[in-house]
């Protein structure tokens, strides 16, 4: 079975871990997820199966969406109300002084990567470190906010939540510090859940118990989406010999097939509508080249 099933990750499991209950119940070895969830967070994680798994790298979308809670007045080691507390401050923000805040945190802004993460200095992750006490340089990165909304507010709790869109590599717990830092009382984050990812939208999701019931009625496969539907790239269409050649990693002249021909990455069909893999048109829109065929495992 080849395709990507859309995974709601419960709170308290690892994106690891996750992925293996997947391989346990469709009972295949090769499956790989598009990124990480923090084992404290939920939502949407795509996870590819058999040969989607080739795929993953050529998913057009990265920007991803979440909702978060936080609360105002606590530091911690790891940014989250896991992590030891660091500080304990006075608040005298309200929810107006949250609100206004927000703005500086929208469009492109710099982030420091937190330590606990899972990006390697010198071929060890961060969060290896960082539990061996050992904090490191770490150079900042530029990522960009496109949305950023308070969507509920408790100021007798201290207590918010934040929608917010953003692009690939954006770490929801510096955000929240650092809003923390900039209303002078710092913050740290209670609660993270992501509710889009690769132009996947968490109502299309499945929860293992959801997926794990559809496998004791026989519906495990509804489950499963297309690997192309989520490759939404522009389609071509080749003729029959075309198709042969073109799965057997042959390049193909740009001014024997109709369609789209602009330089870039294509998803290439069959006479029949068949997916037959992603091709790649040079920059002078003359051949395009198998960039990855589709095998179904």
């Amino acid at each position: 079975m080849t395709g990507f099933v859309y995974l709601d990750k419960d709170e308290g499991m690892t994106s690891f871990f996750a992925a293996s209950r997947l391989r346990k119940i469709f009972g295949m070895k090769k499956i790989g997820h598009t990124g990480t969830l923090d084992p404290m967070a939920t939502g949407v994680l795509p996870v590819a199966l058999g040969g989607a798994t080739r795929f993953i790298e050529l998913i057009p979308s990265h920007d991803k969406a979440y909702r978060a809670s936080f609360r105002l007045g606590i530091t911690t080691d790891t940014l989250d109300i896991t992590g030891e507390v660091l500080s304990v401050r006075a608040v005298n923000a309200t929810a107006t002084d949250v609100e206004k805040v927000l703005s500086l945190f929208r469009g492109e802004i710099s982030q420091l990567p937190p330590m606990y993460s899972a990006i390697k200095k010198d071929g060890v992750r961060l969060y290896t470190l960082a539990r061996q006490g050992i904090e490191v340089e770490r150079e900042e990165r530029r990522v960009t906010v496109y949305r950023l909304e308070l969507t509920k507010a408790d100021e007798q709790n201290n207590e918010y939540e934040i929608e917010v869109e953003c692009s690939s590599g954006t770490y929801i717990r510096s955000l929240i510090a650092d809003i923390g830092e900039a209303l002078g009382c710092g913050a740290v984050m209670t609660a993270l859940r992501r509710i889009k990812a690769n132009g996947i939208d968490e109502s299309r999701c499945f929860t293992v118990e959801a997926l794990e019931k559809m496998k004791e009625e026989g519906r495990l496969s509804e489950a499963v989406e297309a690997v192309d539907e989520i490759l939404c790239y522009g389609r071509i269409k080749v003729s029959e010999a075309q198709a042969r050649r073109f799965s057997n990693g042959g390049s193909l002249d740009c001014n024997r097939f109709g369609g789209d021909k602009s330089a870039g990455l294509h998803c290439v069909y069959s006479p029949g509508g068949s997916f037959l893999g992603i091709g790649e048109i040079d920059e002078d829109c003359q051949v395009m080249t198998a960039r990855k065929v589709f095998v179904d495992l």
